[in-house]
């Protein structure tokens, strides 16, 4: 930039020097000789193309007339972007709003795009003109008004182009999770048909007596109720589990640990499958309980793919929303019924790096009402992230409790942790510490937004190495 200014041709002159040109410049063709003694001496600019008359931030303020040439005023964002502000040919006067306002800095760059000639005149001599010539200080005034017009104008645009590309970002980032597990769902549920067929026309091989006909019957209607049992915390479920796969085991029953954690999801026991082990011989029995084990996984894989369906339908209608300002009927959600849903949907990026979830979910939890669907949301950026940062085969904990009439939920990993100086931040849209193509900075953003202005709760977050927790509470329906 240095180099650019010095290309500047700058000589002191007497402003009566220039009164023929300044006189062709619109808001000074009223004014007199006299008029212009308060000016002077001041400074003719000539400057080649790519020039930098100044930058933002700069100091030294002052008052510019282009005689000759063009010069582009841009604005830099602090997103890398930039914003036009206008440009300026010959006749046009600028750098006026900052001396009025008050800024104690240039609030934009000029930049030559063609080769100028410009008067600048400093602080002093603009402010004596501006008292004793009302033509040009009514001039210069309106101009004045013009332009903040115009940027306020450029700044809404800018802000909903911003908003416009967030909401873009956001969309995509959050249909990528259902639409890949309702993928998965569909490949596992054809495999799970296919197995239920080879089972189908074994059974077909030799005849069935009434009491495995009426065992088959009672446990198929069993599984088409399809009612979600209550959630069990971590070391309950896996009690559970325990106990069912030795009890399956030692009765000689195939892909029991697949069977086991399967039945247990769905509230099933010994208790429920015993009728099976009473009217099915050991030849026989695999084929009963793994019929089974197909038809509950098959619903549960239907629940999937229309939890994932409803997902993507619920973020088109985010977006409408957005768009038209339209509103639901409020109504009141689980939210341990809404963690399970989101942990059912990410369950292969936990396998993928062996992670462990451990669920400390209380006894009695409030339900939270909701006129929109943003708690999955939430629990998927913050779920993604603690994923990310986990290190392989790490923990992470989810754990609710109530607290002053609020639902509160701490999910927690075993991470690096967030440095201090992120710390700030950490809610910023697009700020993100992942390498550049893997995080969007959307995620805690988009959470934030729906924590505090959907359900008008809070979120924040404790952070050390080896133990980071989000915490989000939010008041409690009833």
């Amino acid at each position: 930039m240095e180099e650019k200014q010095t290309n500047l041709n700058t000589k002191t002159i007497s402003a009566r020097e220039l009164l023929a040109e300044i006189r062709q410049i619109p808001i000074f063709q009223l004014t007199k000789e006299q008029d212009l003694e308060c000016l002077g001496e001041v400074e003719l600019v000539e400057a080649p193309a790519g020039a930098v008359l100044f930058d933002r931030g700069e100091t030294r303020l002052s008052f510019w007339v282009v005689l000759q040439g063009e010069v582009r005023l841009v604005k830099p964002e602090l997103d890398n972007g930039i914003t036009l502000l206008g440009s300026l040919k010959a006749g046009d006067t600028f750098g006026e709003v900052p001396l009025l306002t008050g800024i104690a800095g240039a609030p934009a760059r000029a930049e030559v795009t063609a080769p100028s000639r410009l008067v600048r005149v400093n602080a002093p001599s603009f402010w004596s003109l501006m008292g004793t010539c009302p033509v040009v200080r009514a001039g210069i005034l309106s101009n004045m008004g013009r332009r903040l017009e115009t940027y306020q104008a450029l700044t809404l645009h800018r802000e909903k182009l911003i908003s416009l590309g967030t909401l873009a970002a956001g969309l995509m980032h959050e249909l990528n999770n259902p639409g890949a597990a309702a993928r998965r769902a569909a490949s596992q549920l054809r495999e799970n048909l296919t197995r239920l067929q080879q089972i189908s026309l074994r059974f077909t091989r030799t005849p069935l007596t009434a009491e495995q006909k009426d065992c088959l019957r009672d446990l198929q209607e069993e599984v088409l109720k399809f009612e979600k049992p209550a959630a069990m915390s971590t070391l309950d479920q896996a009690d559970a589990e325990d106990e069912l796969l030795s009890w399956l085991e030692s009765i000689g029953v195939e892909n029991a640990w697949q069977m086991a954690p399967i039945l247990v999801a769905v509230g099933w026991t010994r208790e429920d499958i015993e009728c099976a082990h009473a009217a099915f011989p050991e030849e026989f029995l695999s084929d009963a309980l793994n019929w089974l084990m197909s038809l509950i996984s098959s619903m549960q894989l239907v629940g999937t793919i229309e939890e994932s369906i409803t997902r993507v339908t619920d973020l088109v209608i985010a977006v409408k929303k957005y768009a038209y300002d339209d509103k639901n009927r409020e109504r009141e959600i689980d939210v341990h019924d809404s963690i399970l849903s989101t942990l059912t949907i990410l369950a292969h990026k936990f396998r993928y790096k062996q992670i462990v979830i451990e669920k400390r979910f209380a006894p009695e939890m409030p339900t939270v009402k909701t006129s929109g669907t943003g708690l999955s949301q939430v629990w998927t950026n913050i779920l993604d992230n603690a994923i990310d940062a986990s290190p392989e085969q790490g923990k992470i904990v989810i754990r609710t409790w109530t607290e002053d009439h609020q639902a509160c939920i701490g999910i927690a990993d075993q991470g690096t942790g967030i440095a201090p100086e992120y710390r700030d931040q950490i809610f910023e849209p697009f700020f993100t510490t992942k390498p550049v193509g893997i995080g969007t900075g959307l995620g805690l953003d988009i959470a934030h937004r729906i924590v505090v202005g959907q359900f008008g709760g809070t979120i924040t977050f404790t952070s050390e190495p080896g133990n980071t927790e989000f915490i989000v509470k939010v008041p409690a329906g009833k």
